[in-house]
Formats: C-alpha cells, sequence, structure tokens
C-alpha cells in the first residue's frame, strides 16, 4: 500500500469489516448488533423511550406550575391578600424562568443536556418543597420560593424540545413534538384537579406543594439513567461539526433577521397572555359567579369550596388533548395543500377561540353549564397552537441555534405575555372595584377578564402575517450554508485559532 493513501490514516486499527460476513478463519460469527443506531447516536427504541420521560417530566412541570390556582382562593383567605398581590404569584415565577431562559439557552447549545437538565429539575423539586412549609406571616417568602421554581422549569422548557429535533425529522418529529406538548394541558389540568383534592383531604393548601417534589426526583432518576443525549443535528445528515457556532450575539441577530420566528413568537406571546390570565383565574372567577348566583357559599374560612378547581382541570385535560391533536392533525392534512399550513392552523385556533372566550366570560351569571361549554370550546381551539407553533420554530432555525431560540421566544412571549397577564388582571380588577361586595368582587373580575378576547384577536392578525414569510424562512434554514467570511480554524504558533476565511484567502 502506497504511503499517500489516504484509506491509510483513516481506516480504524481494529476494523469491523467482517462483522456480519459470516464466519471468520477461526469459525466465530460475528456478533450482530442488537438494534441499530441512527445518525443521531441514539437507537430507535431509546429515542422513543427518551420522548416517553421527557413527555413525563413536562407534564410534572405544568402540573406544579398550577397546582397554586386549583387552591387560589384558601390562599388569598390565609394570606389576607387581594387580587392584586394574588396574581403575582404567576408573575415572579414567570419572570423568573423568563430571564434565565436565555442563560440555560446559551448553555444548552454548548454543553451537555442532560446534565444541565438533571441539575435544574433536581433544584426545582427542594425549592418546590420548601415553599410548602411557609407560615401565614410570610407571603413574601411564598412569593421567593415561587420564583425559584422558575429556575428549574427555565432549565428544562428550553432545551427538552431540541433533544426531540434531534432524534426525529419530519412527520415523526411532528408526531412526537404533539405527544410532548400534550403534557402542558394534562399537567395543567392535573395540577387543578390534584390540588385541590389533596387540599381537601388534608384540609391544608399547604399539602397540595408536596405532591411534585417526589415525583421530581424520580423524575432526575429517570433522566440520568434512561436518557441519551443525541448529535445535534446529526438527524438531519447535517451534524454539528459541520455547522460553524457562532457567538450568542450573532445567534440573536440572525434571530432577529428571521420574520417567520419573530411573527410566531408574537401570537405565540397572546397565546401565553391568555392561557396564563384564565390559568389562575378562571377557578377563581367560576368560584365568584357562584357566590353571586347564590349556587356557592362565600369562603370565610379554609378550606374553600375548590369544586370549581376539578371541574375546571378536567376541561383543561380533555381540551388539551382534543386541540393538541387536531391541530396536528389538521396541518397535516393541510401540508399536502400549502406550504403555509402551520401559521394559517395557529391563526384560525386564536381566532375561533377568541369568540368563545367571550361567551364564557359574558354567560357566567346566567348559566353555568353555558359558561363550562364556551370554556370547552374556547381552550379547544386555543390548545391547537402548542406543537405547531414547536415545529415551526425547530425548522426555522438551524439545529446549532435551537435552544437559544427557544430562550429567545421563552423571554418574550412571557415578557409580554404570562408574566404580565395574571397580575394585570388583577390589577385591573382592584381598580374597577366599587366595593368588597359579592357582586362588585365578581363584576369587575369578569370586565378586566375580557381583555383575552381581544388578545387573541390580535394573536390570529400575528400568525397570518406569519404564513406570508414561512416558505422562504423553511427553505433558508433547511439548505443553510455558513457565511464566507464565517470563522475557520487555523493553526497558530502551535495552537489553533479562529479567523475570517477573508483573512486567509489569496
Amino acid at each position: 500500500m502506497s504511503r499517500t493513501d489516504v484509506s491509510a490514516d483513516t481506516t480504524p486499527f481494529f476494523s469491523d469489516d467482517n462483522e456480519g460476513e459470516g464466519p471468520t478463519d477461526n469459525g466465530v460469527v460475528s456478533p450482530q448488533p442488537e438494534e441499530e443506531e441512527s445518525a443521531s447516536g441514539v437507537s430507535d427504541r431509546r429515542a422513543k423511550v427518551t420522548v416517553i420521560v421527557l413527555c413525563y417530566i413536562n407534564l410534572l412541570n405544568y402540573m406544579d406550575r398550577f397546582t397554586v390556582a386549583g387552591v387560589l382562593p384558601d390562599i388569598e383567605q390565609f394570606f389576607s391578600i387581594s387580587d392584586g398581590k394574588s396574581g403575582l404569584l404567576q408573575t415572579v415565577f414567570i419572570c423568573s424562568y423568563m430571564f434565565l431562559a436565555p442563560l440555560f439557552g446559551y448553555l444548552g447549545d454548548r454543553c451537555n443536556r442532560k446534565s444541565i437538565m438533571c441539575v435544574g429539575i433536581f433544584f426545582w423539586s427542594l425549592v418546590t418543597l420548601a415553599s410548602s412549609f411557609i407560615g401565614k406571616e410570610h407571603f413574601w417568602a411564598l412569593l421567593l420560593t415561587r420564583g425559584l421554581v422558575g429556575v428549574g422549569e427555565a432549565s428544562y422548557s428550553t432545551i427538552a424540545p431540541t433533544i426531540i429535533a434531534d432524534l426525529f425529522i419530519k412527520e415523526t418529529r411532528t408526531n412526537m413534538l404533539s405527544i410532548f406538548y400534550f403534557a402542558i394541558p394534562v399537567g395543567s389540568g392535573l395540577g387543578y384537579i390534584v390540588g385541590s383534592k389533596v387540599n381537601d383531604v388534608a384540609g391544608d393548601w399547604h399539602w397540595a406543594l408536596r405532591v411534585t417534589p417526589g415525583l421530581g426526583l424520580l423524575a432526575v432518576f429517570l433522566l440520568f439513567f434512561v436518557v441519551q443525549e443525541p448529535k445535534r443535528g446529526a438527524i438531519e445528515a447535517r451534524p454539528e461539526h459541520t455547522l460553524h457556532r457562532t457567538s450568542w450575539m450573532m445567534d440573536i441577530k440572525a434571530l432577529c433577521r428571521n420574520p417567520s420566528f419573530i411573527l410566531s413568537t408574537f401570537g405565540f406571546t397572546t397565546v401565553a397572555f391568555v392561557t396564563g390570565s384564565l390559568a389562575l383565574w378562571a377557578p377563581a372567577f367560576l368560584f365568584r359567579a357562584g357566590v353571586f348566583t347564590g349556587e356557592k357559599q362565600p369562603c370565610l374560612k379554609v378550606p374553600c369550596d375548590n369544586s370549581d378547581s376539578v371541574i375546571f382541570g378536567i376541561i383543561t385535560v380533555v381540551t388539551g388533548i382534543l386541540g393538541v391533536a387536531s391541530g396536528v392533525q389538521v396541518s397535516k392534512k393541510l401540508r399536502t395543500r400549502t406550504p403555509r399550513a402551520d401559521p394559517l392552523v395557529c391563526a384560525a385556533g386564536l381566532l375561533l377561540a377568541a369568540p368563545f372566550l367571550y361567551l364564557s366570560i359574558m354567560f357566567a351569571q346566567a348559566s353555568t353549564v353555558a359558561t363550562y361549554v364556551f370554556i370547552f370550546l374556547g381552550e379547544t381551539f386555543l390548545s391547537m397552537n402548542w406543537a405547531v407553533v414547536a415545529d415551526m420554530l425547530l425548522y426555522v432555525v438551524i439545529p446549532t441555534r435551537r435552544s437559544t431560540a427557544e430562550a429567545f421566544q421563552i423571554v418574550l412571549s412571557h415578557l409580554l405575555g404570562d408574566a404580565i397577564s395574571p397580575y394585570l388582571i388583577g390589577v385591573v380588577s382592584d381598580s374597577i372595584k366599587k366595593s368588597d361586595s359579592y357582586m362588585w368582587e365578581f363584576r369587575s373580575l369578569q370586565m378586566s377578564l375580557l381583555l383575552c378576547s381581544f388578545v387573541a384577536v390580535g394573536g390570529g392578525a400575528f400568525f397570518l402575517a406569519t404564513a406570508l414569510f414561512i416558505e422562504q424562512d423553511r427553505h433558508l434554514a433547511e439548505n443553510y450554508v455558513p457565511s464566507d467570511d464565517a470563522p475557520i480554524i487555523v493553526p497558530k504558533r502551535g495552537r489553533s485559532t479562529k479567523v475570517p476565511v477573508s483573512s486567509v484567502l489569496i
């Protein structure tokens, strides 16, 4: 063999060339691999188990987030707080979650994602447990611990979808993301149901916050021993070493020049605004409507009547499953006719949800049954967005920027969405309220919640605008080639250093 033969330098020292070709010279048959790994470095069976584990953790995240909403009347009575202060419980959590998302997005594009999630979820479990031991004189401590819970959720929510994106492609990826995002409405609904039921059994709302920490520790165990870190972008025949990693500022600039990403993020912000408002205030609003109409007794001591939280939780679970599934299926059918299917489905979901949410709020004092029917229809259409928006982000952004894009979307959607909406609804309610009568407690919250319907219409407009750019931006992401002046590695005094291409061209 020639000394200049390239194959001589690249062939492994112990070659597997004879594997699977029958007996060798000594008559020993080489063992066949049990299951062939995909380009991601993770077998198909392991990839599916990974999605199941990630779904379980996502469900726990949302279950914990909405447990507080399920026992909100008890918390208000326990601490003797106003609507504005009640809204802060959700706002401080979302703010910490939002501000830490960019950090974890940056780390998720550059470090081992499984390790980041393990540490974050372990911290989240401990802080949630600590929040269940707070006395009535320390409302500030409850606010602090709810804010720290956002640390754990930020470490997970920015990273988990990118792992799924590196395990599957095309229709399979869409299906897996839809399964992953089923956990949002299901977990939210379970938060209401478990929180209120544990509160009823224990006679103390603190016990409602002690359910998810133990399940969180189990999630860390499963994440550490079951989930395998896939290779970034390899499943798309574009492994991460062929895509130049750029600086965080360059990533942000590239995302800001991506109109589909920006417009869909604003559209998703309206979804976050509406869901954040309803998640915290809907059970309390339904309870006040019952008191106003004489169907329920006012909450004068804990535990309060939390039956509305259970019913709203069941509605959230069912509508979430129906909404996510129908959104994905309608999008699949429509893709055969137009490449703009995804943003059009999202727009239709919001525009259809708006009138039903309006009717549910206005019918509260007239008919409880009609109110629940309209809430059911409104939440079903609203839930059509979850998996479709996530899929859009993944196919209009290149693999090495996806965690950063997830973090950017989390920051913007929460900053202008559910970080301010619960507190804003509470403040508006307090400002409208003319007295402390049960009638004004109901009417003021009713008027403030009407804002959600108009925000949903604005979200539909953003997704319609996204449809104008989605085809072009998807093509650019799928055919992305680093610019001619992108940094490359050249030797310099015995070490490697990055320099622009233009500086070495002759």
